[in-house]
């Protein structure tokens, strides 16, 4: 087990590296300029700003300076936020963002997976395809959509609930809501899926014959080998949704890093942008490896190499 850790942590620093360097030279090909926006700013004042956070020397140099000081966690200074770092924006963003998310993935699993489970017993039957109905809907409808629907109804007609901000337990419904509505669809199909093809099995089918109780045999069998295709969407579905969905923190105006991101677009704030990408990267790879070690623990026959 320790040497597969310690592997996967090497690849993982491979592949941010890898991540990093890429983001790096594909942001600086687009053309402009993170200054270019200022208001009647003079050429003095422009080559002055870029001398100050070294954008004047050449493009290698500034690519081995940036990875090194990220190396030692240091992501610079943002070019917009004067005086703030890009550690502290993401140390002051991300619990925002990880509230909201831990809500979304809690919800997600609470209903995603016994759904599923429900389908597939009712496989054919009514309740299986309005589950089917419901999941496929949340799939294919874009998470802005589900947002404006939340607010028209909830927040302008209804005036049930807040449309901004989270200073109570209410701003967390919608966002919650629509963050959780596709994780949940697609762990309902998953789910589905996976437990049908479980219950095909000749194991299923022996316990069956030997009179084994459908709910021992679901539980004890059949849920838990059904379970590692859920396992294997929870890591990259915790990276992206603990990070905040982009235009979910937009449209409810939470003050995550969601919004931070695409600030540091629009601003072209290339520090930012670079602290953000990489901190995913980091998040995604880590819950790869946590969800690799979770296999052998929900099912001890597979082996880590």
């Amino acid at each position: 087990m320790i040497k597969y850790v310690t592997k996967r942590l090497l690849l993982a620093a491979i592949t941010i590296f890898a991540v990093g360097t890429i983001t790096f030279f594909l942001m600086n090909m687009v053309p402009g300029g993170p200054f270019l926006s200022e208001k009647a700013i003079s050429p003095a004042a422009k080559a002055a700003l870029e001398e100050k956070y070294g954008l004047d020397k050449p493009l290698i140099k500034q690519y081995v300076t940036y990875i090194t000081d990220a190396a030692h966690g240091d992501f610079g200074e943002s070019l917009k936020q004067r005086g703030r770092t890009v550690s502290s924006i993401i140390a002051m963003k991300f619990p925002v963002s990880a509230k909201v998310g831990g809500f979304a993935i809690l919800v997600s699993l609470l209903i995603g997976v016994p759904l599923g489970c429900i389908a597939a017993l009712h496989r054919g039957k009514l309740l299986d395809n309005f589950i089917n109905i419901i999941s496929t809907c949340g799939i294919a409808v874009p998470s802005f959509v589900i947002c404006t629907m939340l607010m028209y109804f909830l927040g302008v007609n209804l005036k049930l609930l807040p449309t901004f901000g989270l200073t109570s337990w209410k701003h967390y419904i919608m966002p919650v809501i629509s963050l959780s509505f596709y994780p949940t669809a697609y762990i309902m199909r998953l789910m589905r899926t996976s437990l049908l093809d479980v219950l095909g099995h000749d194991y299923m089918r022996t316990a069956k014959a030997k009179g084994v109780p459908q709910f021992v045999s679901l539980f004890k069998h059949a849920l838990r080998n059904a379970l590692l295709s859920v396992i294997t969407y929870i890591g990259p579905m915790t990276a992206y949704t603990l990070t905040g969905s982009f235009i979910v923190e937009k449209i409810f105006t939470i003050p995550g890093l969601g919004g931070e991101f695409i600030g540091s677009i629009s601003n072209r704030d290339y520090t930012i942008i670079m602290g953000t990408t990489i901190f995913l990267a980091a998040l995604m790879v880590i819950m790869n490896v946590i969800v690799d070690i979770l296999y052998k623990i929900v099912d001890p026959r597979i082996k880590l190499k």
